[in-house]
């Protein structure tokens, strides 16, 4: 059975592309924002990962990715970071929301996809504490 991912970005490009790349393997949901994210969770859905933009149309830089990793529903749930911001800044607010995966805009798909078969074939992944940044 594969493992589902919800993606989460303003760009219909690079939802396209996550779609593309990660599909072959998991089942990709994707959200152009927040609230749409958050329907689709409401509804009973939980994906094995989250990947969201820091910055979308409907909510505050970080907002969504605080609710998530806060959440007593989703906090669980492995969050890959996808962020035009300012690398330093992006790093130390990952580590501080207990992050451990992000990636600079433009990213490289191969490295993401490689991060994403590791949160879903590893159980033990969500204990580490280091964040892993490219």
């Amino acid at each position: 059975m594969k493992k589902t991912i919800l993606a989460i970005d303003e760009s219909k490009a690079i939802r396209f592309l996550l779609q593309t790349v990660l599909g072959q393997k998991h089942q990709v949901i994707t959200a152009a924002d927040g609230s749409s994210a958050l329907y689709w969770l409401s509804k009973r859905n939980l994906p094995d990962v989250i990947i969201v933009d820091s910055q979308l149309p409907d909510t505050e830089n970080w907002e969504l990715i605080e609710h998530l990793s806060t959440s007593g529903l989703y906090g669980h749930i492995p969050i890959i970071v996808l962020s035009s911001l300012d690398r330093k800044e992006t790093i130390e607010k990952c580590k501080e929301l207990g992050i451990k995966d992000c990636f600079q805009q433009p990213f490289n798909p191969v490295e993401l996809e490689k991060a994403v078969t590791r949160l879903t074939s590893n159980e033990n992944t969500k204990k580490e504490t280091v964040l892993k940044a490219v």
